[in-house]
């Protein structure tokens, strides 16, 4: 599922506009984004658990050439899922 299928769906299910829902998810995930930058997790009771986590620096490769380069620490976000999603998979 893409996102305008998701959008078309959340219209569908909540019977409101596609514009609505769209605005609803732009909404969702600028709020996930913005409070994972803050360094804040998001918990969502049953669904899952955004958060982030710290990369170290590493030394990897080029596959192309097989020289040696460094790949420098970063943030990255996680998403563990809840029972209930997991229950329903």
């Amino acid at each position: 599922m893409n996102k305008s299928e998701l959008i078309d769906a959340m219209a569908q299910d909540a019977d409101i506009s596609k514009a609505a829902a769209k605005k609803a998810l732009d909404s969702f995930t600028d709020r996930v984004a913005g409070s994972l930058a803050k360094g804040n997790r998001v918990s969502l009771v049953g669904f899952g658990t955004f958060s982030t986590s710290e990369r170290s620096a590493r030394e990897g490769r080029n596959p192309q050439t097989g020289q040696k380069i460094q790949i420098p620490a970063k943030t990255v976000a996680k998403f563990k899922p809840g029972s209930e999603l997991n229950d329903k998979l």
